[in-house]
């Protein structure tokens, strides 16, 4: 027993002095792509949902630094208004302002667009960035499953209600923000809300490949309009997205030299709602700033469609 030990403490001993020598590498392994484009976003609107933390917070950093005029559409206000106030300090850009929007209640989306089509004159880019991950059975205020109802209904419904003003703004762009995980995902047709069984992983990977059949068929949808559609996966964050779970919180921490910084996960979507070579560029998933490998499941036009037509009749909308 006291020869394992020792055997264990000399082993952790040189793994870490192992982790020491090489973080620096593996950091800039990590880190992932980088958004190079310098492009500037002055007298452009951009609207970002979950912008009050992680990498919506830093995204709407970037684009405030760019001279963009940016909506933080967050559900805690006062949160959004924190992060507001750290931003203009920061970037000295006073043109950045937060509106309420609880994506888990169709009223409040509802009520959002309304206040925002009545407000704005353009809109840009609208970059779909809130989410929940892996929480436990619950339903929004309209019956949905939570991950479901939140990472797909929600913002499907808001880039409805706000397409036309996009439209109107064209050149455009939607950022939908998906994940590496939708390659575990499928729609399950026959249970979509989880009614029947739930796994708050399963659940979680079925609504981002949600996000990647929705930005296809959306980007089919749009061709000519000069609007395009895109999703990206922003790589593994430490953000507060593993809130909901103990044990991938727990995973983070330790392997946290391999997991990427807010700002570092919000660079695919800078890149995508700002580089230039991505003017006409529509229907793609991109991870680290470049193009990605989509699972056969979220190339799949029919699901696609089958999807697309279920979320506007649970929406009770008609897409035209």
């Amino acid at each position: 027993a006291r020869m394992c030990f020792w055997m264990f403490t000399g082993i952790s001993a040189l793994v870490g002095f192992l982790l020491s020598v090489l973080r620096p590498y593996i950091r800039r392994f990590a880190a992932g792509g980088v958004c190079k484009s310098n492009a500037r976003l002055d007298g452009k609107t951009v609207l970002i949902t979950g912008a009050n933390t992680g990498v919506g917070k830093e995204t709407m950093r970037d684009l405030a630094r760019r001279g963009a005029r940016v909506i933080a559409a967050c559900r805690d206000v006062s949160k959004g208004e924190a992060a507001v106030n750290e931003i203009r300090m920061d970037t000295g850009n006073e043109q950045i302002v937060v509106r309420k929007l609880d994506l888990a209640d169709t009223r409040s989306i509802r009520e959002f667009a309304d206040n925002l089509l009545r407000e704005e004159k353009a809109l840009h880019i609208l970059i779909n960035n809130a989410g929940v991950m892996m929480c436990p059975y619950s339903k929004t205020e309209d019956g949905f499953e939570m991950q479901l109802g939140v990472n797909h209904l929600g913002h499907f419904y808001l880039t409805y209600l706000l397409l036309n003003l996009l439209k109107h703004s064209a050149p455009a762009r939607i950022i939908n923000l998906s994940s590496l995980a939708h390659n575990l995902g499928w729609i399950k047709f026959a249970d979509l809300q989880s009614e029947k069984s739930y796994n708050s992983g399963i659940a979680y990977c079925q609504s981002k490949l949600a996000n990647v059949l929705f930005t296809r068929e959306l980007a089919r949808r749009l061709q000519g309009t000069k609007v395009t559609a895109n999703s990206v996966h922003p790589g593994t964050v430490h953000s507060e997205l593993t809130r909901h779970s103990f044990m991938v919180s727990l995973a983070w921490k330790i392997f946290s030299v391999f997991i990427k910084t807010p700002m570092e996960g919000a660079q695919t979507s800078i890149y995508c709602a700002v580089a230039e070579e991505l003017e006409s560029i529509s229907g793609k998933y991109f991870s680290d700033c470049s193009p990605a490998f989509v699972a056969p499941q979220g190339r799949n036009d029919e699901t696609a469609k089958r999807l697309w037509d279920i979320s506007c009749k649970l929406l009770a909308i008609k897409w035209d």
